[in-house]
């Protein structure tokens, strides 16, 4: 799905003058860890165009999660990165495509991350049991790049933004929906509510879960017997192992 591959080159195109930020209805760089110096990467040598996008996202969502999408500049993406400014542009039109990109990419890795974790589990309950154990947003390498797909928050009324978050959340539950039809088609989950229900509450719960360990909330998710939003949840949706 990736283009012809090229090297690095300046934009064809002329300068750009990057999309204005909306204003910030949350601060959400809160969210991240306390902000540490950015070094800037050594000049790298040229890559092809899609090993060098994929680390120009890299370096994204480290610099959005520390510093926030809206504060970020170009400039600092470049300097981290160990590219010009040019070079940039020649992989994305704008900041805000950049961004769009990362969302996409996020999803899209989430959902391998599933299918590799699921490999080998064929009972129905055991896959979801897996699945509940399994928040992107605390548990993988995407963690960053879900403190900075929280800042979406501010962004939305972009419609190529929203566009994307929709997808990108509703491509995961269509991803839990099917493993809770498996689960209750094989009776291991009641079917009380619809796959469909149970596959948002597990979003809100991942969501909710996922913002409050971004936020550093001390016990939270846990009793004071040490069981777990996860132990509630294996109980009320597969019972007893």
């Amino acid at each position: 799905f990736l283009p012809l591959r090229h090297s690095d080159s300046p934009p064809i195109f002329g300068t750009h003058k990057q999309s204005p930020v909306g204003p910030v209805l949350l601060h959400l760089t809160a969210f991240s860890s306390p902000r540490s110096s950015l070094s800037p990467l050594p000049p790298m040598a040229r890559l092809p165009a899609a090993q060098r996008k994929s680390q120009l996202l890299d370096v994204a969502a480290d610099l959005f999660s520390r510093a926030g999408y809206a504060r970020a500049t170009t400039a600092e993406l470049a300097k981290a990165a160990g590219v010009t400014e040019p070079i940039i542009y020649r992989h994305f039109a704008s900041k805000r495509d950049l961004f769009v990109d990362l969302i996409d990419r996020t999803a899209q890795r989430t959902l391998e991350t599933w299918e590799s974790h699921l490999a080998g589990a064929k009972e129905p309950a055991e896959r979801l049991r897996r699945l509940l154990g399994d928040n992107p947003m605390t548990n993988s390498s995407e963690a960053a790049a879900y403190r900075v797909f929280l800042q979406a928050i501010t962004e939305i009324d972009d419609d190529k933004i929203h566009k994307a978050v929709v997808n990108h959340i509703t491509g995961l539950h269509a991803f839990l929906k099917k493993e809770i039809d498996r689960a209750q088609d094989d009776r291991k989950v009641i079917k009380t509510f619809s796959s469909d229900l149970v596959a948002w509450m597990l979003i809100h719960i991942g969501l909710g879960y996922g913002i409050l360990e971004a936020m550093r909330i001390p016990g939270q998710g846990e009793d004071k017997k040490g069981k777990s939003v996860r132990d509630a949840l294996e109980r009320v949706l597969i019972g007893k192992d």
